[in-house]
């Protein structure tokens, strides 16, 4: 399995880290501490050494009930550390659901485009539609940032997710954006409860037989820190963990903020397969 984007055909055969990047002063976990354009490249040189294989790079946080940036505050965060980033020669993606930010990264020369919105928002299909080759992430949220977690999802969630991103899906290749070039993220802490989250984790089978690589993100989230009691800096090992039942269970990449410690699991994880 391959995913397509701008530069890069990115090979699935091996799970791939992704390193986060957030270029923001509010960001749940590491929130300030790579606000710069400096100290934030000087983080993704460091995420490549410790083995990343994408980088992701965000200007706006969408921890539950984080304000909402505006466009100029996010395209003055973002695009200078994005034309710096694709010197780096590794596929870089940008989180983001603003069209006129996917217009501008991707013209600054990004791979790929990672929606928590799945492209919903006004604009961003067409963006995302009129680029040759881009990869695409599109991931399940329900309700928005602000009231996410006051207002969870109710019931069951795997049957709820799948069906919105297999339609999610669907309607951009109907747009003409190719099967190879779109990734799937099933949301984790994106209004969910802790046991819908890991409900998710559980039947992650039924997310797969839609065809699509799955993209899943549990680094540090508060499901983690619910079932361990750990707090938001605590949440390394269990975090790693996480990532390792994910990728056993067949997503294909995963989104973290401890990538020398996820890199490290995921050798002994390919060590013991048969």
């Amino acid at each position: 399995m391959f995913w397509q984007t701008s530069r890069f055909r990115i090979d699935l055969s091996q799970p791939q880290v992704m390193g986060i990047v957030n270029v923001t002063p509010d960001s749940f976990s590491d929130g300030g501490q790579h606000g710069t354009t400096r100290a934030a490249l000087a983080h993704c040189e460091q995420l490549l050494k410790d083995g990343a294989h994408i980088l992701d790079i965000g200007g706006e946080s969408t921890r539950p009930g984080a304000p909402a940036v505006s466009l100029e505050d996010e395209l003055a965060r973002v695009l200078p550390v994005v034309r710096e980033a694709v010197r780096l020669q590794v596929p870089i993606s940008i989180d983001t659901y603003k069209a006129p930010v996917m217009q501008a990264v991707l013209d600054a020369g990004a791979d790929i485009i990672n929606d928590v919105w799945a492209l919903r928002q006004a604009g961003a299909s067409a963006v995302v539609a009129a680029h040759a080759h881009c990869g695409v992430c599109l991931m399940h949220m329900h309700g928005e940032p602000q009231t996410m977690q006051t207002l969870p999802m109710q019931g069951e969630a795997i049957q709820a997710v799948t069906a919105f991103l297999k339609q999610s899906a669907e309607q951009l290749q109907a747009v003409g954006v190719t099967h190879a070039r779109i990734a799937l993220d099933p949301g984790v802490g994106f209004g969910k409860t802790v046991a819908q989250n890991f409900e998710l984790l559980a039947h992650q089978n039924q997310l797969l037989a839609l065809g699509y690589p799955l993209l899943v993100g549990w680094s540090r989230k508060s499901s983690i820190g619910a079932v361990t009691g750990c707090e938001v800096g605590e949440r390394m090992v269990p975090s790693v963990a996480a990532a390792v039942l994910a990728v056993e269970r067949g997503a294909r990449v995963v989104r973290v903020h401890d990538v020398a410690q996820t890199v490290q699991a995921l050798k002994v994880w390919q060590a013991a397969r048969i």
